[in-house]
């Protein structure tokens, strides 16, 4: 074959697109791209995380005048569910809302994100971000390529078919997903065999009855339609020991070849849509209380005297095994106990 003229423009254009990968690609492709688990909705309509992100692109696309734009992609339509934290830590993957305990198989110290009975409140969630175990996180994070944006924390409770869930002796015997292996090490020292998978396949589990309780965010409840096959909810709406750290992410990688400004822009965005954040999932726990009782659900509230005995649980078994894991795990969870 002769190498003419055009081969050689065809050619130097094929390696130009082939070294334009990932992020670089998606960003010169028309923005970032922001990929969650969630059903998919509007700016005002449907579940908060999927609102929050959307505003987060429409503030971020005003406030640069239209130089860094950003795409929504709900309901894992742009990716597997746990395949969201490893891809933006190579930058293949610009932005995610995940919860941070997905990524416990790859990085230990993400687990603290749902460690049963350390965050008792919104306020000492919310206290994270400035404090000690905050920093700490952000710089295990950083180092591993990704760098938090929005600081989100989400109460959750129990749906179950058969029975409640709501003190240790209930879970005796009931096959529950715990959402992390923290909480999973609780259940199953209370007497519950545990199930593993994301969210947004819980309603399948359920339905086949290989699952009897599943522990999920209030929002998740309310999104996944749980009522329509959960006879009994334990709200998070009071006390509970279930608390998500749900944040926004961003890969480092992509973060970094944002102009300064821009990255400004993103956090600060970040940073404003927290408040959103919590009313938003406040609103959801009294809501996901409605809609189950609605449904004909029995809806349970735990009280201090029930949450301690959790905790006396979880202190023995999964903040046991955390602090052990390595250094820096034991320096998170000291420093996260100092808000207790």
């Amino acid at each position: 074959m002769t190498f003419t003229r055009r081969n050689m423009i065809q050619a130097l254009g094929a390696s130009a697109v082939g070294a334009l990968t990932g992020s670089a690609w998606a960003q010169a492709g028309g923005g970032l791209k922001i990929s969650h688990q969630f059903p998919g909705g509007t700016l005002t309509e449907g579940d908060f995380r999927d609102r929050l992100c959307r505003k987060f692109a429409v503030e971020v696309e005003k406030r640069t005048a239209g130089a860094l734009k950003a795409s929504v992609y709900p309901g894992s339509s742009l990716m597997k569910t746990n395949a969201q934290f490893s891809s933006m830590r190579k930058g293949a993957l610009d932005m995610s809302l995940v919860p941070l305990s997905y990524a416990g198989g790859e990085v230990a110290e993400t687990n603290i994100g749902l460690m049963p009975a350390l965050v008792p409140s919104y306020e000492q969630g919310a206290a994270w971000k400035t404090a000690e175990v905050g920093k700490l996180l952000s710089k295990v994070l950083d180092d591993k390529g990704i760098v938090i944006v929005s600081w989100i924390w989400q109460a959750g409770g129990v749906a179950s078919r058969t029975r409640p869930l709501l003190t240790p002796d209930d879970a005796k015997g009931l096959k529950v997903r715990g959402g992390s292996r923290e909480m999973d090490m609780m259940l199953k020292q209370a007497g519950a065999s545990v199930i593993t998978l994301p969210s947004n396949e819980i309603y399948a589990a359920m339905q086949t009855g290989a699952m009897d309780a599943a522990m999920t965010s209030s929002t998740s409840f309310i999104s996944f339609k749980l009522e329509e096959i959960a006879k009994h909810l334990t709200t998070g709406r009071d006390k509970t020991y279930w608390f998500m750290f749900e944040p926004l992410m961003m890969s480092k990688e992509v973060f970094t070849k944002l102009p300064k400004a821009q990255q400004d822009t993103v956090m600060a965005v970040g940073g404003e849509l927290e408040t959103f954040a919590r009313d938003a999932a406040k609103a959801d726990d009294k809501l996901a209380a409605d809609i189950y009782a609605k449904a004909g659900a029995k809806v349970y509230d735990m009280d201090e005297a029930t949450l301690k005995r959790w905790q006396v649980i979880a202190r023995e078994t999964a903040w046991k095994d955390f602090n052990d894991k390595n250094e820096s795990c034991a320096a998170l969870l000291k420093a996260a106990q100092k808000l207790l």
